[in-house]
């Protein structure tokens, strides 16, 4: 299996993915026509970058072999490669979401299952 990628969204977001079964994006997402996510090394930059000082977030893992040719790595603007998804994602790719809450340094603390490198 390929190393999983991540998406951060908010538990509404989250609830309403579950209870639909599948994503279309979050408001940024919409606005770029694909789905961001990052690697296990880009995750915890995003957090901070994107998400700073945010409670009450999902960190949800997915398997990037089930989302087929939609996938796409891009680079950003720093020319690091981003997984992009140009499709609905559906709920049976991801392989597990938890909690991301905030430290009292208000830093994302990420779950024990997550792997990525630490900053």
């Amino acid at each position: 299996m390929a190393e999983p990628i991540y998406k951060i969204l908010t538990h509404e977001e989250w609830n309403a993915f579950a209870s639909a079964g599948r994503f279309e994006g979050a408001a940024v997402d919409l606005r770029d026509g694909y789905i961001h996510f990052s690697t296990a090394d880009q995750v915890r930059e995003t957090a901070a970058k994107h998400f700073s000082g945010q409670d009450e977030l999902r960190l949800v893992a997915i398997d990037p072999n089930v989302l087929g040719n939609a996938l796409k790595w891009e680079p950003s603007r720093g020319g690091a490669l981003f997984p992009h998804l140009y499709a609905a994602l559906s709920i049976d790719a991801v392989l597990w979401e938890r909690p991301l809450t905030l430290d009292d340094n208000g830093r994302h603390v990420f779950p024990v299952e997550f792997t990525g490198t630490a900053s």
